[in-house]
């Protein structure tokens, strides 16, 4: 239960930070969280040294999606950030990958989902210069 209020934490954190600084004014600020949020499976990869190419190819998937919805469809950041939430959820039974903790799969979908979910919400209550 821990890593999951932790992860919702720092969720959180991550959002009120964000609107406090304002970095959520900038169209990059949730696109590059995606892609950094994608790319910690293929870290765990690399240093267990086995299912590289596997969380490579999930990694690039998000990162496509983050620059694809960045460009055309700001809502789709917070539903890539939701989706790869899911993915944390099934990710043991998908990809055999050591190097992951144990306690990571539901930190980062309580990360995700959480973010996921308050960037859909926000993003459709933002003013259109605000995208």
């Amino acid at each position: 239960m821990m890593p999951i209020m932790l992860g919702i934490a720092l969720a959180v954190v991550i959002a009120a930070s964000a609107r406090w600084m304002q970095f959520d004014r900038d169209r990059s600020f949730y696109p590059t969280v995606l892609i950094v949020i994608a790319s910690y499976y293929l870290l765990f990869a690399c240093m267990a040294g086995q299912a590289v190419f596997e969380e490579a190819l999930v990694a690039l998937v998000f990162t496509a999606a983050a620059l694809l919805a960045a460009f055309y469809w700001p809502l789709g950041v917070g539903i890539g950030i939701a989706l790869h939430g899911i993915f944390d959820i099934l990710h043991d039974g998908l990809i055999d990958n050591p190097g992951v903790p144990i306690w990571w799969p539901a930190f980062c979908a309580a990360v995700d989902l959480t973010l996921g979910a308050w960037l859909v919400v926000y993003s459709r209550r933002a003013p259109q210069s605000r995208q």
